[in-house]
């Protein structure tokens, strides 16, 4: 597998690819990219679940304790359980988010997919993101995998990021270099 250099640099990325190969092995890789969803998802919702990762007053047991507890009420698998487990015993719950994000880079990337981050000013009909994903996918050469998300401060157009890559046609850009031009 073909990993970028920069994601295994990271520790974030190590712990990533560790758990990404444990869960090709087993066959499991859709499972626990599930699993990491919910997780994420998790972390934004639960202000109790955040302050768990990254407070670093809490025990390796207490930690442990409450991740299972947590991974028992979401439902994640047992590779997932046993991954949440080590990365408290580690004092490593603190990385998580980024270890979410390598894993799902990683997990792509294997499928042949790039992930785009639509940022729009409202949101966007299913035709719209229907025309949006095929001119990206073939720009790109190869799946496209939407994530959007509304950002009304952007007042209308979009952004569009790719890896390291960012395509802003927004109107709050258009604007600002308007107001740039105009003074000097």
């Amino acid at each position: 597998m073909d990993i970028s250099a920069g994601i295994q640099a990271s520790l974030a990325g190590r712990y990533a690819s560790a758990l990404f190969e444990l869960a090709a092995e087993h066959g499991t890789v859709t499972s626990v990219e599930t699993d990491l969803g919910k997780i994420d998802a998790a972390l934004i919702d639960s202000a109790d679940f955040r302050n768990l990762t990254t407070n670093p007053e809490i025990s390796r047991g207490a930690a442990q304790k409450s991740v299972e507890a947590v991974a028992n009420l979401l439902g994640l698998s047992d590779l997932t359980k046993k991954f949440l487990g080590v990365l408290a015993n580690n004092r490593r719950l603190s990385a998580l988010s980024g270890m979410i994000r390598a894993f799902n880079t990683i997990a792509a990337a294997q499928r042949g997919e790039v992930t785009a981050d639509i940022a729009s000013a409202h949101p966007l009909s299913e035709a719209q993101l229907a025309a949006l994903k095929d001119k990206l996918t073939a720009n790109e050469g190869r799946t496209v995998k939407l994530k959007t998300k509304v950002d009304p401060e952007l007042l209308g157009g979009l952004v569009v990021t790719i890896g390291s890559r960012r395509i802003d046609g927004s109107i709050k850009t258009r604007l600002n270099t308007l107001a740039n031009a105009m003074k000097g």
